[in-house]
């Protein structure tokens, strides 16, 4: 019988940062992305931090992405290999605990373990084999005459669950899925047990509707809330 799965979003749900992020911040620190953008970038992450506005996670997020696609063009391996081994060193280990502890829990009880991610590829696989997953998806970047191509496959998370649970055999029977965002609503959707970590209000509202099981990690305590005659109550609380 075809093993069970628990697929994971990666960013803000097992590490407490964006990776696509901070590969771009080590980017900027070794030299590679010039001044002006990077102080455009730091301005937007600042309007995000202060809240100024509801949109401002959405324009920090388009500043990192223009400027690391931008310089890629012209970056070599060498430069990007560099970048991704700062970022992995610095947050390999800075990691929720309920998601991290629940990895090695379903990990021990012989699930397989995915990861759905819209960063790079050189820092979401050295992450997935530093903590045992069997398989992930996640941005790819590559240039043809000198023309930048996204290999996105998590944009669709649907698709690139879809392409896992088939490339490794598994089955959707006892599925796991854990996301933070809206994004990860469809992965979600298309497991038996879907879990909201520290949701953004949208994938709350969602949730909430639906009845989906909500955890939130504040500091050293992990609430766990379940659906009961139409609320949501204190289930659990992890110290």
């Amino acid at each position: 019988m075809p093993k069970s799965f628990a697929v994971f979003d990666i960013d803000g749900t097992l590490i407490r940062w964006q990776l696509y992020h901070a590969v771009a911040d080590a980017l900027a620190k070794n030299g590679h992305i010039n001044s002006d953008t990077y102080a455009k970038i730091r301005d937007a992450r600042m309007r995000w931090k202060k809240r100024i506005g509801s949109q401002s996670f959405s324009d920090y997020q388009m500043y990192v992405i223009k400027a690391y696609e931008d310089v890629l063009l012209s970056l070599n391996a060498k430069h990007l290999n560099e970048a991704v081994e700062d970022v992995f060193d610095e947050y390999k280990d800075q990691v929720y605990t309920y998601t991290r502890d629940y990895i090695k829990k379903l990990k021990k009880r012989g699930y397989s373990l995915f990861a759905i991610s819209g960063s790079q590829t050189e820092i979401i696989k050295k992450i997935t084999d530093y903590y045992g997953f069997d398989d992930y998806a996640a941005t790819e970047y590559i240039v043809i005459k000198r023309k930048l191509r996204k290999i996105f496959p998590s944009e669709d998370k649907k698709k690139a669950l879809n392409d896992l649970v088939a490339r490794n055999n598994v089955s959707f029977r006892g599925s796991i899925g854990v996301g933070d965002s809206a994004g990860d609503i469809p992965m979600l959707e298309m497991v038996e047990m879907p879990i909201a970590f520290n949701p953004e209000k949208s994938l709350f509202d969602y949730a909430s509707k639906r009845r989906w099981r909500l955890v939130v990690e504040r500091k050293n305590v992990v609430y766990q809330l379940n659906m009961t005659n139409n609320k949501y109550e204190l289930a659990k609380t992890d110290h």
